[in-house]
Formats: C-alpha cells, structure tokens, sequence
C-alpha cells in the first residue's frame, strides 16, 4: 500500500444548494447531533484500506455511481429482493466492492449516534476521505441528505461508459448539472484504480474495418495490454491501472492521456476533442489547479438530487 499522505490544501466554498437540489446541505449539519461521525467514517475507511489497497479507488467509484442514479442517496446500498433487482446488480455495477467498509461504519455510527447519520452522508465523507488518504485534496463535505427508498438494476444504464466519446460524455454529466470542466476534473478520479479488461478489451481486438487496435492509443501501451487481456470476451479477471499511480492520488491520469495511454476509449477521448483537451493538458501540467476543480467539482456533484424525501437507514442494504 502507498504510504498514507495526507495535502491539507483545504478548499474553501460556500454552503451552496444547486439548482435541482431540494434540501440545503450544511458542513456542520452533524455537529450538535453526532460530532465524532466524520472522525469514525475516517477510522474506518483507513483501517479497511490497510487491509485492501484497492478499497479507496472502489469508495471513489461507489460515491460517482450513487450520484449519478437518483442522486446521492445511498441506492447502490440497497440490497435485491425477490421483488426486485437493486442498483448493485446492475451490470455496470457488479464490480464495486467494499459495501462492508460503509456498513462498518454505519455500526458504529448507530452505537454511538442512533438513527442521525445518513447511509449517503457516510458514503460522500468516505469518498472525501480516500482521496485525501492518497494524497489528493481535502474539502469539506456538505451534509444532510437523506436516503432513497427506490433502487432499480434498470437505472445503472445511465451510467457514462468507458465505450462513450466526448459528446456522449459531455451530455450525460449535462444531464446532472455539470459542466465540461467538472466532467474532466471528476474523469481524474480515474488516477485511483484499476479495470478488467472486458472494460477497454474492445480497443485491442478487430477495433474497426480498418485497425485491429484503437490508433488513439499508444502502439506499445496497446502491446502491453493486449498481453494482459489475449482473448477479447474471454472469462478472465486481468486488467490495468488506470494510471501509473494507481495508489496515489495525483494527475498523472492526464499525463498518461496525452502520452496515448488512456485505459478506456472515454478516458482518451477526452484528448481528441477541442472542448475537453486543452483542460487535459492543462491539468497535467498544473496539479494544484486540478485538485481545487476536482474539490469544488465533488461538491457539486454531492448536491445532485438531494431532497428531503427520505430516510436515515438503521441498515443502509435496507430500507427502514
């Protein structure tokens, strides 16, 4: 595991409520009804990180794919019933992991704090706290939501693709109430992590009439991979790190980009098109500035579809 840093480069921003938000978030929601949350939610996370490396990368990815689906309201928590196919069972979501890490959590928060701390308030602090654990920025996490009661499997096909190109990408983060720079700096997310190669596989196997691999990508990075994943469509849990880094959050993920070894189509597509590369490359050279966006973007990102009608889950696999 990398060695755990912390870059207090604490964002400042303002207790804000978008647009398509129905309940204000506040920073210090929790502070008279439970203040020792986030220090428990930051225990935890760092405790199962020691045991998993991949554990932060894998709460990154949890935090995007909740957001993204009736927003930040814990549904990828819920469990299927025999009545139903939860959001966690949906294809793009059956390789994240490390639900124990929030139900952990969740445990000790009902011991110490019964019925006050949301599912999806442990989730979007978890997230906080994994990428500063790696080294990236530090904010404060607004609070206040509550949890949905509604997760279908059928949902996750809003999910943004690792096949999608910039307009797809650009429209589907428009559709949420981000820009373009916010669907960028929140691509970076991808500088922690790693994917199975049925995930970019497609770029390295009978790509087109025309080439075998993507020309987009690098000729060795593609040699590379096409020796971790020989077989397109093969039943195999090979893969790649996203980036060279893969423990450390950092911009090596755009450095990588403009050097043609972007693992998934979406993330080198973000090169290929004029609204989307000169933020690239401007990242890559400036990784302070890339932190401060990714910051101010999560926040943003955290107020998707927040309302106030829900719950606080004694359970977050199910409703109350």
């Amino acid at each position: 595991m990398a060695t755990t840093k912390f870059s207090f480069l604490t964002i400042s921003l303002f207790l804000f409520v978008v647009s398509h938000s129905e309940a204000a978030l506040d920073a210090h929601y929790y502070d008279q009804t439970c203040p020792q949350a986030e220090k428990i939610i930051l225990q935890t996370v760092r405790n199962a990180s020691i045991y998993d490396p991949k554990v932060p990368a894998r709460l990154l990815r949890m935090f995007f794919h909740d957001c993204f689906i009736r927003g930040c309201d814990a549904s990828i928590l819920l469990d299927s019933t025999s009545q139903n196919q939860a959001e966690k069972d949906g294809p793009p979501n059956i390789s994240v992991r490390s639900f124990y890490v929030i139900d952990d959590a969740k445990a000790v928060l009902e011991a110490v704090c019964p019925h006050t701390i949301s599912c999806a308030d442990i989730i979007a602090i978890a997230a906080r706290d994994v990428v500063a654990m790696s080294g990236g920025p530090y904010w404060n996490v607004l609070k206040g939501r509550k949890d949905g009661r509604v997760s279908k499997a059928n949902d996750t096909i809003n999910l943004p693709a690792p096949t999608f190109n910039a307009t797809q990408l650009i429209q589907s983060f428009a559709k949420r109430g981000l820009g373009v720079k916010d669907m960028v700096a929140l691509s970076g997310g991808h500088t922690l992590g790693f994917s199975h190669c049925s995930s970019f596989e497609a770029r390295l196997h009978n790509f087109s009439s025309v080439h075998d691999i993507d020309p987009s990508m690098n000729s060795e990075f593609a040699e590379k991979l096409r020796n971790k994943c020989p077989q397109p469509n093969a039943d195999h849990t090979a893969g790649e790190f996203l980036d060279t880094t893969s423990a450390a959050f950092d911009n090596d993920y755009y450095k990588q980009i403009i050097k043609g070894k972007g693992v998934f189509g979406s993330d080198q597509a973000l090169l290929g098109d004029y609204r989307t590369r000169w933020i690239v490359e401007t990242f890559a050279q400036d990784q302070s500035l890339f932190f401060r966006e990714f910051a101010a973007s999560m926040v943003k990102l955290g107020n998707i579809g927040v309302t106030e009608n829900g719950e606080v889950r004694s359970n977050c696999r199910v409703v109350n």
